[in-house]
């Protein structure tokens, strides 16, 4: 199939075979088809390379199975590709990283099945995220739709474990007040959440981090109007006015 070039053949859903190996989690095929020449930045109907399907799944093997065979060969990965969704392979990233931190909140009385399989889905993102963004990614990329970067995703989770990550990176003081297409810091996001048990110890990781508390949106708001009432709320304008309030 190499000889004759029909490798990167589309199905109805317009996948290739490095598709369906990605959706699959087959790494060691991943691998085979790169080496035959398989190319790894086409695009099904949804947009999607498949670098998208691998960090959708938290199949962080394959995805290294493609850095690993193609880095050092001089065929370029466009790492920041986006989807029809206006999403890149580390936006689908975190996404997916939220949607299991908020499965895991919902959960009442789990079995211990499903509590192993959501910190086994959880901790596959992360190496997801991890391995996208040493491969090249920007976590300071916005989303095509509203402008989010990935500190605006996080944040609208309160997303400790992602937050920590991308703010431990060199670029995070230079990032961390970015504005969505509305106006919106990250600041503003994490702020505004209700009922969310890590609100506190994500606002003190952004302001520790540089994230301004002065910034106003495009609606003239500051983060502090946005935060709800509550016991929670009235410790997160303590911390957004600078004082120290314990979790």
């Amino acid at each position: 199939m190499a000889i004759s070039g029909s490798l990167d053949t589309k199905e109805h859903n317009g996948q290739t075979a490095l598709h369906i190996a990605a959706t699959t989690n087959q790494h060691l095929i991943a691998h085979d088809l790169l080496a035959h020449g398989a190319q790894v930045n086409t695009r099904d109907f949804w947009g999607r390379s498949p670098l998208h399907v691998c960090v959708e799944k938290g199949h962080f093997l394959s995805l290294q199975s493609i850095w690993r065979t193609l880095r050092g060969s001089g065929r370029p990965i466009d790492i920041d590709v986006f989807n029809y969704d206006g999403l890149t392979p580390l936006h689908v990233a975190v996404l997916s990283h939220n949607a299991v931190v908020k499965e895991q909140r919902r959960l009442e009385n789990p079995c211990t099945y499903m509590v192993a399989e959501l910190v086994r889905r959880r901790r596959a993102l992360v190496e997801c995220v991890r391995t996208v963004l040493l491969m090249g990614a920007s976590h300071g990329t916005k989303d095509l739709k509203s402008g989010r970067t990935c500190l605006h995703m996080a944040s609208e989770e309160a997303n400790v474990e992602l937050l920590q990550l991308f703010l431990d990176r060199p670029s995070a003081p230079t990032l961390v007040n970015i504005k969505t297409f509305s106006g919106n810091t990250a600041l503003h996001i994490v702020s505004s959440l209700q009922n969310c048990q890590t609100q506190v110890e994500a606002v003190k990781l952004l302001m520790r981090k540089g994230a301004d508390p002065g910034f106003k949106n495009f609606e003239n708001e500051l983060p502090s109007q946005l935060v709800p009432e509550g016991p929670v709320g009235e410790k997160v304008r303590q911390i957004l006015k600078g004082k120290r309030v314990c979790a």
